[in-house]
């Protein structure tokens, strides 16, 4: 974190002597290389934002306790999914409305991160609700339960929603 500040500071103090010397003597060759140390700047924000966003995800979300769920669809299914909704341990932990991009990368073999989270140890029931349409123009939703154990490592689950056509694997929880 030091590190970061100190860039920052460093940063502004060249910014600074760079506005300075513009101001003593606005020549072509001042403003150009106010300009490269301009862009030098953005730069390293550029990288300070970066750093500090997987420092962030590292602090909210430590390894022992993350849990990922992800959705995946097949490329062919008969139905258009509108909207998916995960429960666990019946509390709300992610609802999603899909737009027509979303859905377009998902049936080109695109998974979506739909939830990320910290659980401690143990059992749970994890309660997938899926809505949609199908061909027909007739509403179409699907729910199914399922219970999975959280260790002390990272725990990656996918679900595969495969439509009205699969049955009973509608709905299928995977690990990752």
């Amino acid at each position: 974190m030091l590190k970061i500040v100190t860039r920052i500071l460093a940063s502004g103090l060249m910014l600074g002597w760079a506005c300075a010397s513009v101001l003593a003597e606005p020549s072509q060759q001042a403003l150009r290389s106010l300009d490269e140390q301009v862009q030098e700047i953005k730069t390293d924000v550029l990288a300070i934002g970066a750093e500090l966003t997987t420092l962030e995800e590292r602090l909210l979300y430590p390894s022992t306790t993350e849990v990922a769920i992800f959705i995946s669809l097949p490329q062919e299914q008969s139905f258009r999914l509108d909207a998916v909704r995960i429960l666990i341990d019946e509390k709300l932990a992610a609802h999603h409305i899909y737009s027509f991009k979303e859905l377009d990368a998902l049936h080109s073999g695109g998974v979506q991160r739909i939830y990320t989270g910290n659980l401690p140890s143990g059992k749970y029931q994890l309660e997938v609700s899926v809505v949609g349409k199908l061909a027909s123009g007739r509403e179409y939703s699907q729910t199914k339960k399922f219970t999975f154990t959280k260790d002390i490592d990272p725990r990656l689950l996918g679900i595969a929603l495969a439509g009205p056509d699969a049955g009973s694997a509608a709905i299928e929880l995977n690990d990752w």
